[in-house]
C-alpha cells in the first residue's frame, strides 16, 4: 500500500521538477562550501563574519552539513516534492539571514543571495508557493534590520534599503511565477507534441511494415539505412541489413541514379531471387540526404491486373448469360413444338437433338450465373448434423442408390458459419461427381466431418472409384475442364469459388483409392 502511494506521488510530480531541485541543491552545496572555505582560508581578510566571525563559521558549517543531507535525501527519497522544496528554502532564508547578521547586515551583500533563493525557488517549484517564500524572506530581512535598530546603531536609510530589498523579493517572485507558468505551458505543449509525434511515428512504422511493396532508405554512401520486411523478402536480405551496403544489380543502378539525381522508375530482373521487380528511385532531399527506393513485385502486379480483368470478364460473362438465356428458351420451346407436330422421324430426331443441346446450354448458362453470384453470401450458423440429414434426403430423391452407397460419419455438436445455399451447392457438386464415378458397393462414398483444432474443421469426401490421373490433377478445379461427355466443366470450379467466398478452402488430395476432396474451415468459421 505504501509503495503504491509513493509511486502515485512520484508519478504526479514531473521528472523535470526533481531535476531542477537537484540543480538547486548542488548550487546550495557549492555556496556553503564557498562560504566555509572563504572563512577558513582568508579569516579576517574579508568582510564575511565581520560582526561575529564565530557565528558565521558555525552557521556556514551547519549549512554545509544540511546541504549534504538535503542532497542525499532528495536522491534516495524521491517523494514529497513541495515539502522538500519548502524545507530547503526555509533553511536557505534562515541561514543566509544569520550570515547577513554576522557580517554586519545588508551592507555585506548577502541579501542579494536571498533574492537568488526566492527566484530559484519560484523557477524550481514552477511558481508554486513563491509569494510565500518572498514574504518569508522579507520578514527575515525586516527582523534582522529591526534587531540592528534595537541592539546596535541603525540609520533610517537602512530601513529604506531593507524595504527596497523586500520589494525586490516580491518582484522577483512574481516574475519567476510568470516565467515558470510559461515554462510549464511550453513543457506540456512540447510533451503533447512529442506524444503525438511518437504516435504518428508508430503509425508510420506500422504502415511501412505492413506495405505490400518494399521500401529502402539508402544514404549517400550506398548503405541501407532502413528497410521494411517486404523489401527484405523481395531482395532476400538478412534481418540485420540496416548497416549493410547494396550489392549486385541494385547497387549498380543506384550509382547511376545518383549521378542523374532525378526520379526514375525501372523494371529489373534479379537472378539471385529469380524475381522481376519494379524499382522507383526518389533522389535525396536537400535536408536529409537519404534516397528512397520503392520495390514492387511484378508477379504480384500482374496477378492483381489479372484479377481485375477476370472480375470484369466475369461481369461481362454474367450479362451475356442473361442475354443468351431468353433466346435459348425460345429455341428450346420451338424445338419441342416441331417434334410434336412433325411426323417425319428425321425431323423429329433433329428437333430432339436441338432440344437436348439447348438444355445443355441452359445448364451451362445457369452454372455461369452461379459463378457470378459467388460474392452474394449470407453466412449463418449451421448445425452440421441437421443440415446433412436434410441434404441426404434430397440426394436420395435424385439417386435412389445413394442411400446405400453414401456413408456419412456424423460429428455431434459441430456448427459451421457458411451460406446455407452455397454449402448445399458445394456438397451437391461433389457428391454427384462421386456417385458418377464410384462403384455400387455399400459405403463406396464417405462423408466425414471432423474438428482438427479448437477453431479448425475439415470435411472429407472420398470414393472408391478409379481416382484422378496424375497429369489431370492440376486441371480438375479449373473452369470448363471435364472428363464427362455431358458435363459443363464448371461443377468443381463453382464449388471451389463458393468455398473461397465463404473463407473456406477446397483441395484435391491423393487418391484414396478414388477421388478425395477436403474442405477446410479455420478461424471463427466453426464451433
Amino acid at each position: 500500500m505504501i509503495n503504491r502511494y509513493l509511486a502515485t506521488e512520484v508519478n504526479q510530480t514531473p521528472a523535470s521538477f526533481w531535476r531542477s531541485l537537484l540543480f538547486f541543491s548542488v548550487y546550495r552545496l557549492s555556496l556553503a562550501l564557498f562560504f566555509l572555505g572563504v572563512v577558513v582560508i582568508f579569516d579576517d581578510a574579508v568582510s564575511l563574519g565581520a560582526q561575529n566571525a564565530r557565528l558565521f563559521r558555525d552557521v556556514a558549517s551547519i549549512y554545509l552539513l544540511l546541504s549534504v543531507v538535503f542532497l542525499v535525501m532528495q536522491i534516495r527519497h524521491v517523494r514529497h516534492f513541495d515539502m522538500q522544496l519548502t524545507l530547503h528554502v526555509v533553511t536557505d532564508i534562515l541561514v543566509l539571514t544569520l550570515m547577513m547578521f554576522a557580517s554586519g547586515g545588508q551592507k555585506s551583500g548577502i541579501a542579494t543571495l536571498l533574492l537568488v533563493v526566492v527566484s530559484g525557488a519560484g523557477l524550481v517549484g514552477q511558481g508554486r508557493m513563491v509569494l510565500f517564500y518572498a514574504a518569508l524572506a522579507s520578514v527575515a530581512v525586516l527582523l534582522e534590520e529591526g534587531w540592528w535598530a534595537l541592539v546596535m546603531d541603525s540609520e533610517p536609510a537602512d530601513f529604506f534599503s531593507a524595504g527596497i530589498t523586500c520589494l525586490a523579493f516580491f518582484a522577483a517572485a512574481i516574475a519567476a511565477r510568470l516565467l515558470a507558468k510559461r515554462v510549464v505551458t511550453n513543457e506540456l505543449l512540447a510533451l503533447e507534441r512529442g506524444q503525438q509525434l511518437d504516435a504518428q511515428l508508430r503509425v508510420s512504422e506500422q504502415i511501412i511494415r505492413d506495405m505490400e511493396g518494399g521500401v529502402l532508405v539508402i544514404n549517400s554512401e550506398g548503405q541501407v539505412h532502413m528497410s521494411n520486411p517486404q523489401a527484405r523478402i523481395l531482395l532476400d536480405m538478412s534481418l540485420q541489413d540496416n548497416s549493410q551496403p547494396l550489392s549486385g544489380l541494385l547497387a549498380e543502378r543506384f550509382w547511376v541514379w545518383q549521378e542523374h539525381q532525378i526520379e526514375l522508375t525501372e523494371t529489373l530482373f534479379f537472378r539471385e531471387t529469380n524475381r522481376q521487380l519494379r524499382v522507383r528511385y526518389l533522389p535525396p532531399s536537400s535536408t536529409l540526404g537519404d534516397s528512397l527506393l520503392y520495390l514492387e513485385d511484378m508477379a504480384q502486379v500482374n496477378f492483381q491486373s489479372q484479377q481485375i480483368k477476370l472480375a470484369a470478364l466475369g461481369r461481362l460473362t454474367t450479362n451475356l448469360a442473361h442475354e443468351i438465356r431468353n433466346p435459348l428458351a425460345a429455341i428450346s420451346h420451338a424445338a419441342e413444338l416441331l417434334a410434336e407436330d412433325d411426323t417425319d422421324f428425321v425431323r423429329q430426331r433433329l428437333a430432339c437433338i436441338v432440344h437436348d443441346n439447348t438444355l445443355r446450354l441452359n445448364r451451362l448458362v445457369t452454372e455461369v450465373l452461379e459463378v457470378g453470384r459467388r460474392d452474394r453470401i449470407s453466412p449463418e450458423l449451421i448445425d452440421w448434423t441437421r443440415f446433412i440429414h436434410g441434404f441426404m434426403e434430397e440426394i436420395f430423391l435424385h439417386d435412389a442408390s445413394a442411400a446405400s452407397r453414401i456413408r456419412v460419419m456424423e460429428a455431434d455438436g459441430l456448427k459451421v458459419w457458411f451460406d446455407r445455399g452455397h454449402l448445399h451447392r458445394v456438397l451437391w457438386n461433389l457428391l454427384v461427381n462421386a456417385l458418377r464415378y464410384a462403384s455400387d458397393a455399400e459405403g463406396a462414398i464417405r462423408v466425414h466431418a471432423k474438428i482438427i483444432r479448437a477453431s479448425s474443421m475439415e470435411l472429407h469426401i472420398s470414393d472408391d472409384g478409379s481416382g484422378i490421373e496424375e497429369h489431370l490433377r492440376a486441371q480438375v478445379l479449373e473452369p470448363f475442364f471435364t472428363t464427362h461427355g455431358a458435363g459443363t466443366g464448371l461443377g468443381l470450379y463453382i464449388a471451389r469459388e463458393l468455398c473461397e467466398a465463404n473463407k473456406a478452402r477446397l483441395e484435391l488430395l491423393s487418391n484414396a483409392p478414388g477421388a478425395h476432396f477436403r474442405i477446410t474451415l479455420e478461424g471463427e468459421l466453426c464451433l
